[in-house]
C-alpha cells in the first residue's frame, strides 16, 4: 500500500502540470523553432527508415505449436519441397488439358516457372506425381516451390507467374494461383476510402470549432504525427517482424487518436484566449490541463496495446509495437507540435469563422459553474435522480449486445471469403468445384519415424486410423524424406476449411489417431496445414490472454490510480471498457459469423473471427476506452476538488464535456468505418469492432451507465486510501482554473 502511495505521490511531485505549462509556453515562444524541429526530425526518420530496408512481412508463426512444428520438420527434412510455395490451378471449360496444343502450353509454362529467380522446382500436373488432374482431366492442381523464405519474397514472385500463365491462357485456358506467395501480391492497402474518412472528421471539426483553421490543425498535426510514427515502424521493421497489415491498424489507431487529443488541446487554448490572456499563457494552460489529460489517456492506450507483446506470437505483438509507436507519435505531435502552431497563430486560430459563436457552457471548478447547466448537464441530472433504473437499462443493453459472444468461433477467413476478383479465390472456387470443398487446406501430417525398424507399422496404423475417419477424402501414400527419419502424408477432409467437421477431425487425428499409431513406439506425429494452425492459433490466443489482460488492467489502474488517486474510480473506469468490449464483440459476432448485413460491407457468406481479432481489439479497445473516460473523470474531479458535492460534480462534469466528447467519437467512428471497405476481412473486423465500442462507449456508458453509477456511490467513489490527503497537502500542487473541454461554438 505504502509503495503505490509513494508511486502516486511521485507522479504529482515532479510537478507535470507546471512542466507542461513550462513546454506549452516555451513552443510558443519559439514556434519556429519547434516546427523546424519537428520538420527535420520526420524527415530524419524518413531517411533512416528508407536506408534501413526495413519491410513488412506475411509470415506468421506461432512458437511452441504443433502445426509450427509440422512445418520446420517439412522445411528441414523435405528440402524438395521448399521453403514457400504458390499452387497452380488449371482448367479448361472445353476438351481436356492433355489435349497436344494444351498440353505443349502447359509444358512451356512450367520450364518458364522453373527457371525464374528464386524457384527450387516447378511441377508438371500431366505427369504422374507432379500434381492432382481431375477425373474428367478438365482441372489440374500443380505446384511452384521456391528456396527462399517469405521474408525474402515480395510481389515479384508473384507477378512473374501470372505473365508466364499467359502462354496457357492463349491456348483456351485458365490459370489461377494461390499460396502465401500469391498472397504477398495482394496485401491489404488503403483503397481511398480513409480519405471519406478524414472529410468526415474535418466536417465535425468544422461544425465543432466553427472555424476553417481551427477544424484543420488537429488532421494536420495527427497527418504529421503518423509520418513520424510510420517511419519508426519501419525502422523497427528492421529487427522484429511487423506484419503487413500492421501499418493500416496503424494508420486507423494514430489517425482517429491523434485527431481527438488535438482536438481537446485547441479547445481549451481558444477558451484560454476568449478570456484575453495572451497567447503564450493561453497555450501554456491548455497543454497544463488538457494536455495532462492527454499524457495520461495516450500512456493509457500505449500500455495497453504493448500488452499484445505478452502473448507471445510475434506478428500479434508485432502489430501492437506498430500501434504504439504510432499512437506515441501522434499524442507527441499534440503535445509539442501543435502548442507551437497555436502560438504562432494566436487568435488567428479562430480565422474563417462559418456560423454563429456560441455561449460556453459552465466551466468545471470554477465560480457559476453550478448555476448553469446546458443541455448535457440536465440529462446528467435526469440520469441522477433515475440512477437505479437508468443503470439497470444500461446494464441490460450492454448484456443484450455482449450475448452473442458467447458463441465467437474463432478461425482465419480463407480464400473463399476473398473478393470475386482475386486470383485466389477464383482458384478456389475451381478447386472446390471440381476436386471438393477439402482440397483448399489438406492436413500436412509429419511423421517422426521410431527406431529399431517400426517406422512401417507405425505409418501403417497411421493411414489406416486417417482413412477410416468418415470426414477424410483421400490420404496420400507416406513419402518418405531423404535421411530417411521422417515421412509426410498429406489429408484432403471432405468439408471446407472453415466448417466444425474439418476442425473436429483435427481434434480427431490428434486426440485419437495420432496416440494410436504411436503407441509401444518413440516415434512423433505432428499435424499441419491451415486449419491446425489457426487452431493452434485460436489455443495460444486462448491461453495467453488472461495474462495480457491481468497486465493491462494493472497498468491501467496504476496509470488511474495516479492520476484520480482514487481506488474505486480505476476500478469503476476499468469494468466499464470491458462492458463496451464486450459488446463489440457481440456486435462482431452477428455481423460476421450470423450474417446480418454482411453483404453490405463485402462479404458474401459467414465467416469465423479472426484469431487475432479479439486480442488486438481488447488492447485497443481498452485503451481507447480510457481516453473518454479520462476526459470525463478530470472534468468531474475538478468539480468535486473544487468544494461541490459528488452529484453536482457529475453535472457539470459531464454537462462541460458531453459535447466534446459527442464530437470526438464522432471523429474516431468515422475514422474507423472509413476502412471498412478495405478488402481485407481482418481489416474490417477490426475497423467495425472498432467504431462499435467508441459509439457504445460514448452513449450507453458513458452518458449514462457511468454518471449513474457515480450517482449511485456518491462521495465513496472519490474516496483515497488512508493517509493520502494528508500527504496530497504537503506536495505543492499549481493554481490551474481549469475551462470546460467545450467549443465555444457549439
Amino acid at each position: 500500500m505504502q509503495l503505490l502511495q509513494y508511486y502516486t505521490q511521485c507522479i504529482y511531485c515532479v510537478g507535470m502540470e507546471r512542466t507542461l505549462e513550462r513546454l506549452g509556453r516555451t513552443t510558443a515562444r519559439h514556434p519556429w523553432l519547434t516546427i523546424a524541429a519537428w520538420v527535420v526530425t520526420a524527415m530524419a526518420l524518413l531517411g533512416v527508415a528508407q536506408a534501413s530496408g526495413g519491410a513488412f512481412v506475411n509470415e506468421f508463426r506461432i512458437p511452441g505449436a504443433e502445426s509450427q512444428r509440422a512445418v520446420d520438420l517439412t522445411q528441414k527434412h523435405f528440402a524438395e519441397l521448399g521453403a514457400v510455395s504458390a499452387d497452380v490451378v488449371w482448367h479448361s471449360d472445353s476438351g481436356t488439358l492433355r489435349d497436344p496444343a494444351k498440353a505443349d502450353a502447359i509444358r512451356a509454362v512450367v520450364a518458364d516457372f522453373a527457371g525464374q529467380p528464386d524457384v527450387r522446382s516447378a511441377a508438371d500436373p500431366l505427369v504422374e506425381g507432379g500434381g492432382q488432374l481431375s477425373a474428367d482431366g478438365r482441372t489440374a492442381i500443380s505446384s511452384v516451390q521456391y528456396d527462399k523464405e517469405l521474408g525474402d519474397l515480395t510481389a515479384e514472385q508473384s507477378e512473374r507467374l501470372d505473365t508466364a500463365a499467359d502462354k496457357a491462357r492463349a491456348a483456351g485456358m485458365t490459370v489461377e494461383f494461390r499460396g502465401l506467395v500469391v498472397d504477398l501480391a495482394a496485401t491489404p492497402e488503403t483503397s481511398g476510402s480513409e480519405l471519406i474518412g478524414v472529410g468526415a472528421a474535418l466536417l465535425i471539426l468544422l461544425i465543432a470549432f466553427g472555424s476553417v483553421v481551427a477544424a484543420g490543425l488537429p488532421v494536420l498535426v495527427a497527418v504529421l504525427g503518423l509520418m513520424a510514427g510510420t517511419a519508426l515502424v519501419l525502422i523497427a521493421g528492421t529487427s522484429m517482424d511487423i506484419p503487413a497489415i500492421a501499418p493500416i491498424v496503424a494508420v486507423m489507431l494514430g489517425l482517429g487518436a491523434g485527431v481527438d487529443y488535438a482536438l481537446f488541446v485547441i479547445t481549451r487554448f481558444r477558451h484560454y484566449l476568449s478570456t484575453g490572456m495572451p497567447k503564450a499563457d493561453a497555450v501554456g494552460r491548455a497543454l497544463a490541463t488538457a494536455g495532462h489529460a492527454v499524457l495520461f489517456a495516450g500512456a493509457t492506450v500505449v500500455a495497453a496495446i504493448l500488452g499484445l507483446l505478452l502473448t507471445g506470437i510475434p506478428f500479434i505483438g508485432g502489430m501492437g509495437v506498430a500501434a504504439a509507436l504510432t499512437v506515441s507519435m501522434t499524442m507527441l505531435a499534440a503535445l509539442t507540435l501543435l502548442p507551437a502552431v497555436l502560438g504562432l497563430l494566436g487568435p488567428k486560430v479562430n480565422a474563417l469563422r462559418i456560423g454563429r459563436r456560441r455561449k460556453d457552457a459552465p466551466v468545471a471548478g470554477e465560480p457559476g459553474a453550478a448555476q448553469a447547466l446546458g443541455g448535457w448537464g440536465r440529462w446528467a441530472d435526469r440520469v441522477a435522480k433515475n440512477r437505479y433504473a437508468y443503470a439497470t437499462g444500461a446494464l441490460l443493453v450492454l448484456v443484450v449486445l455482449t450475448i452473442p459472444m458467447f458463441s465467437l468461433r474463432l478461425g482465419t477467413p480463407d480464400d473463399g471469403n476473398a473478393p470475386t476478383s482475386f486470383t485466389q479465390r477464383k482458384a478456389y472456387d475451381t478447386v472446390a468445384t471440381e476436386f471438393g470443398a477439402g482440397w483448399n487446406a489438406p492436413f500436412l501430417v509429419v511423421a517422426e519415424l521410431p527406431s529399431g525398424g517400426q517406422g512401417d507399422a507405425m505409418l501403417q496404423k497411421l493411414s489406416s486410423g486417417l482413412s477410416a475417419d468418415p470426414e477424410v477424402s483421400l490420404v496420400t501414400p507416406a513419402q518418405p524424406s531423404q535421411d530417411g527419419g521422417f515421412a509426410l502424408l498429406t489429408v484432403v477432409p471432405k468439408h471446407s476449411p472453415q466448417d466444425a467437421e474439418v476442425s473436429d477431425l483435427l481434434h480427431r487425428i490428434r486426440d485419437d489417431v495420432a496416440p494410436a499409431a504411436e503407441q509401444g513406439t518413440d516415434g512423433r506425429i505432428y499435424l499441419g496445414g491451415p486449419t491446425a494452425f489457426v487452431t493452434d492459433l485460436s489455443d495460444a490466443v486462448g491461453s495467453r490472454l488472461p495474462w495480457m489482460v491481468l497486465a493491462v488492467l494493472v497498468v491501467a489502474a496504476l496509470l488511474l490510480i495516479a492520476m484520480f488517486r482514487a481506488p474505486v474510480i480505476a476500478i469503476k473506469a476499468a469494468v466499464m471498457a470491458l462492458l463496451s468490449i464486450g459488446a463489440a464483440f457481440g456486435v462482431l459476432v452477428v455481423i460476421f459469423q450470423w450474417g446480418w448485413g454482411l453483404s453490405l460491407i463485402g462479404i458474401d457468406e459467414p465467416v469465423p473471427i479472426m484469431s487475432m481479432v479479439p486480442m488486438l481489439l481488447f488492447a485497443v479497445l481498452f485503451g481507447l476506452s480510457m481516453d473518454y473516460e479520462v476526459f470525463l473523470l478530470s472534468a468531474i474531479k475538478e468539480e468535486y476538488d473544487s468544494g461541490h458535492d459528488a452529484r453536482r460534480a457529475i453535472l457539470v462534469g459531464v454537462d462541460s464535456t458531453g459535447r466534446l466528447i459527442t464530437a470526438a467519437a464522432a471523429i474516431m467512428t468515422v475514422v474507423f468505418l472509413s476502412f471498412v471497405p478495405i478488402q481485407d476481412t481482418s481489416i474490417k473486423m477490426i475497423g467495425i469492432g472498432l467504431a462499435t465500442a467508441v459509439i457504445v462507449d460514448v452513449t450507453v456508458i458513458r452518458l449514462v451507465l457511468g454518471p449513474a453509477v457515480l450517482s449511485i456511490l456518491g462521495s465513496a467513489a472519490w474516496r483515497r486510501w488512508p493517509g493520502w490527503r494528508n500527504q496530497d497537502q504537503s506536495v505543492p500542487r499549481p493554481a490551474l482554473r481549469r475551462p470546460p473541454l467545450v467549443p465555444d461554438s457549439y
